[in-house]
């Protein structure tokens, strides 16, 4: 609308939404567009906002958490009203337990509107599953609101869904957009007394070790700092892998997905410091990687995290980057030189050796007619560009991926895990993709996550996107399979397997390349894909359907189900 000198211009509010979280930096957006969402939508597009259309609301929203872990900015799911917001509620409450900070852009229906089939709580649903409801009151307030929850998302590190009343959204008001002032996240400095406690765990401690969570990336080199000052090993919980790459004494992942020697080392130490980790069941196998005797740090930027999941020897409340700095810097005043400690040159030979399953012998449990994971894994892994980002699906295959599959630093592991939800692993993928271009997306799925959410391999064919989802197909729910018949034979698992499924025939139906995986002579089919995607030119998905072997239940799987 033109206005005359002197005179605000008016604009519809779903425009002004729009134009407002594009000038707040959003990066992505995700979405299946319908009449309530199809105005908004077009607008961020016109503001130079790319949009990837999925073909489920369930597979946007986790493309836009994927999006947002992997590229550190803002994803946005846009949604129809009710029933779209709806189909996205999973994922939104991954993201949401994840804390991903993340715009859940969808359409709700007029306040007057009590009757209409798309009527439902909205707000209610997004608290269901941890999300923060915001809404565009009223089209005078359109842009404070969408400042509001573009802030919460960021500074509070939150899920927000915002919901657009139609009504509201199809008024107009004064287009103040230029006036947005984009918001600059906060970082809380740690207190002079708890750096000073901190300071002297650290140096009472003869075998410390520090383990970085997903509020430690972003934090490397300060935490390494400090771990080399201190004599501390390092790890990270699942969700940060990668972050250590290069550190000579870097364990990799601590808890279920440990190897033998990164188990024993950890729990063999006096001082464990979480860095932006709530050390959960997950990360610290149920307390047991905790010896009797060590001291437990948290470190993180909310106090409701310190002591969370069991009791600590000190919390300190502060960014994790500005606290080891500042802890590094007292204790340097006391300790001028670094201390060996933890940090030996015996300990770094034997991390090097058998900190990665992948470098842990193993029998190999192939068939005539299936493959060892592990070594499908390991070969596929020395096969796979190195330049690449993993994503992973749940089921008794994921530590495979997670643990075989190397990765260049804590932006080339995507683990959508907070909810425990199969079938999020090839959203996750695309979103990741669109995150890391320059990056080989990889997927890690079982046969039966990956056929949950086998719409969006039409979104990732569509998009020419080079992925190569490797898919452990053994014609189960391998995880439900291997618990349920642990000392009980005589179980009926008719609920949970599955006829044999030819999964490459169906990713070729899609248009994606298939291959059929028995034995490591069958990987020699993905050499011209991968010779293709080397020289630039590949444009299609490869799905390599493994029919793998059982490996009798995956080490990590009865300390998941423990946590059931």
């Amino acid at each position: 609308m033109s206005s005359e000198p002197g005179v605000t211009r008016q604009a519809r509010v779903s425009e002004l939404v729009g134009r407002t979280l594009a000038k707040l930096g959003v990066g992505h957006v995700f979405g299946v567009v319908g009449s309530g969402n199809f105005d908004v939508t077009g607008t961020l597009m016109a503001e130079g906002i790319p949009f990837t259309a999925a073909r489920h609301e369930g597979g946007a929203s986790t493309m836009a958490d994927a999006y947002g872990r992997m590229s550190g900015k803002v994803g946005v799911v846009t949604t129809h009203q009710g029933c779209g917001l709806s189909n996205a509620i999973t994922g939104i409450g991954e993201a949401a337990k994840s804390r991903t900070p993340m715009i859940v852009l969808t359409a709700d229906t007029q306040a007057a509107a009590t009757r209409s089939n798309f009527k439902i709580d909205q707000d209610a649903l997004a608290r269901s599953v941890g999300a923060v409801a915001e809404r565009i009151h009223s089209p005078a307030t359109a842009i404070a609101d969408t400042v509001r929850a573009f802030r919460t998302a960021v500074n509070e590190r939150r899920t927000v869904v915002l919901s657009l009343p139609l009504d509201v959204q199809s008024a107009t008001a004064a287009d103040e957009v230029g006036a947005v002032v984009v918001p600059v996240p906060l970082k809380v400095r740690p207190d002079a007394g708890s750096v000073e406690q901190l300071v002297d765990l650290i140096r009472a401690a003869e075998r410390p070790v520090f383990v970085a969570g997903r509020g430690g990336r972003g934090a490397r080199e300060e935490i390494l700092a400090l771990a080399q000052h201190s004599g501390a090993l390092v790890a990270t919980s699942a969700v940060a892998s990668g972050l250590f790459n290069g550190d000579s004494h870097n364990l990799g992942i601590s808890g279920g997905f440990s190897s033998p020697l990164t188990a024993e080392l950890i729990s063999g130490a006096d001082l464990i410091v979480g860095w932006g980790c709530t050390l959960n069941m997950w990360t610290m196998r149920h307390g047991r990687l905790i010896s009797a005797d060590a001291k437990v740090v948290q470190v993180d930027v909310e106090d409701a995290s310190l002591g969370a999941n069991r009791p600590i020897s000190l919390g300190v409340l502060g960014d994790s980057a500005l606290t080891a700095q500042d802890v590094l810097t007292a204790l340097r005043s006391v300790q001028p030189e670094p201390a060996e400690k933890y940090r030996t040159e015996p300990n770094a030979l034997a991390i090097k050796q058998g900190s990665r399953w992948r470098d842990v012998q193993t029998p190999d449990v192939s068939s005539s007619v299936s493959i060892d994971p592990r070594v499908l894994t390991r070969e596929l892994d020395t096969l796979l560009p190195a330049e690449r980002i993993v994503s992973v699906d749940s089921g008794n295959f994921m530590g495979y991926p997670s643990q075989y599959l190397a990765v260049p630093d804590e932006f080339g592991f995507c683990f959508t895990q907070a909810f425990q939800a199969i079938g999020l692993g090839l959203y996750t993928a695309v979103g990741a993709a669109m995150a890391q271009p320059e990056r080989l997306p990889v997927l890690g799925a079982g046969d039966g996550g990956f056929l949950m959410g086998i719409s969006e391999l039409e979104t990732a064919v569509r998009m020419k996107l080079p992925l190569v989802c490797i898919v452990y197909n053994d014609a189960a729910y391998g995880a439900e399979v291997h618990h349920f018949a642990s000392g009980h034979p005589e179980k009926d698992l008719a609920s949970v397997v599955f006829p044999d499924t030819d999964i490459a025939a169906i990713a070729r139906g899609f248009g994606a390349e298939g291959v059929t995986v028995r034995a490591l002579g069958d990987l020699d089919a993905v050499r011209p894909w991968i010779a293709a995607y080397e020289a630039g030119t590949q444009t299609r998905p490869l799905v390599i359907d493994a029919k793998i072997a059982s490996d009798g239940g995956s080490w990590w799987l009865a300390e998941a189900f423990q946590g059931h």
